[in-house]
């Protein structure tokens, strides 16, 4: 049987930040290259019991955590049905990135729960989900993943720059595509907003009325994470044990915190794009909302690099729409993983498809 064209696919997205849960319906359509179009898209708060029970994922037991794993996939399994039915519509297969507990790839180790028989039998649709593991056991990071979206969907952009719990971005060199972590973002960002009664830093408001800390300024640009040249991520045990050290011991107020990880943030960019003339970087995620990074990134990267923040729904589920990209290519046996990226041994085709036969109709 010839290969199908076109593929109507749910993206599940449950970022480091812990918002809540991105569920993006997506079409793509195969021809000399990719289209695809996000035809309807909503996010699912979490319930606060379950919110936190998922902040605080990787400090449990093993049983608790299992527990967690089948009843988070049983939830978005029941969020993704009553999306169908709202919407109407009847997706191919759904692709879920899960919620990363462990992120160690240097000790052969990823874990995103949201247990895939779960989720599939809870919405009874085929779901594929493990994105990553099979790259950390060719070596590589498993992470960043979305660059493949990057380039293949996005062309017309020189970087793409995402603005998550942490801020990664991914462009052409040499012919091959490259794409790292760069720092941390809304993770620190939420955690000191926090300290003031905010969930976040809305704006940026708060950060423009601290002040730069330059010798705490000077510290963070010095932590060795940033000296590697080799494929790199961060996770929240980074987060943990080697910024939110270094950000406490300054004793600041929060305020001035704000101020300095975002000329921090804005440096660490500027440091990590090979600038060529005439260029244009994309920015998607919760932080292209940050107008006040946003200008000061602008003013720092002018005149050479146009900083363009597209439309809101691409901002807000441009990473669920790569995951279902990222299923489309699972269900063409084709790479959805680039060893330029990660460093792996080669490109894979990460995932683990839950039930498989109900795709009667694919090759």
């Amino acid at each position: 049987m010839p290969t199908r064209k076109t593929y109507g696919i749910i993206g599940l997205m449950s970022g480091t930040s812990g918002d809540g849960l991105d569920i993006a319906y997506c079409e793509f359509e195969r021809n000399q290259g990719w289209n695809y179009r996000i035809a309807k898209a909503k996010t699912a708060i979490f319930p606060t019991d379950l919110g936190l029970k998922l902040s605080k994922s990787h400090l449990l037991g093993a049983e608790e955590l299992r527990m967690l794993d089948v009843g988070f996939g049983k939830w978005m399994g029941e969020q993704v049905s009553i999306f169908c039915k709202a919407e109407n519509i009847k997706p191919l297969a759904v692709a879920s990135h899960g919620h990363t507990v462990f992120h160690r790839p240097d000790q052969g180790n990823t874990f995103q729960i949201g247990n895939g028989w779960s989720l599939q039998e809870s919405c009874g649709l085929p779901v594929i989900n493990d994105f990553r593991m099979r790259d950390v056991q060719l070596g590589g990071q498993g992470a960043p993943l979305v660059p493949i979206g990057d380039m293949l969907l996005f062309q017309e952009y020189d970087y793409c720059l995402n603005l998550g719990g942490i801020a990664n971005i991914s462009f052409e060199t040499d012919g091959q595509r490259k794409a790292f972590d760069v720092s941390p973002f809304n993770l620190l960002l939420n955690h000191f907003s926090q300290k003031l009664g905010k969930p976040y830093d809305e704006g940026g408001q708060l950060a423009k009325k601290g002040n730069v800390d330059n010798p705490l300024l000077e510290r963070l640009n010095n932590i060795p994470f940033y000296t590697s040249k080799n494929a790199k991520s961060l996770g929240r045990e980074d987060i943990e044990e080697v910024f939110l050290p270094l950000l406490k011991a300054a004793g600041l107020a929060p305020k001035d915190t704000l101020a300095t990880l975002n000329a921090h943030y804005v440096t660490q960019l500027a440091e990590a794009i090979p600038v060529k003339d005439q260029s244009r970087l994309l920015v998607t995620g919760g932080g292209a909302y940050n107008a006040y990074f946003i200008e000061c990134l602008k003013e720092k990267l002018a005149p050479s690099i146009q900083v363009v923040v597209p439309d809101a729904d691409v901002v807000e589920y441009k990473e669920a729409l790569i995951f279902a990209f990222m299923g489309a290519l699972h269900l063409r046996n084709e790479p959805n993983c680039l060893a330029s990226v990660t460093g792996a041994s080669r490109d894979n085709i990460g995932g683990v498809c839950y039930g498989r036969e109900l795709l009667n109709d694919l090759p």
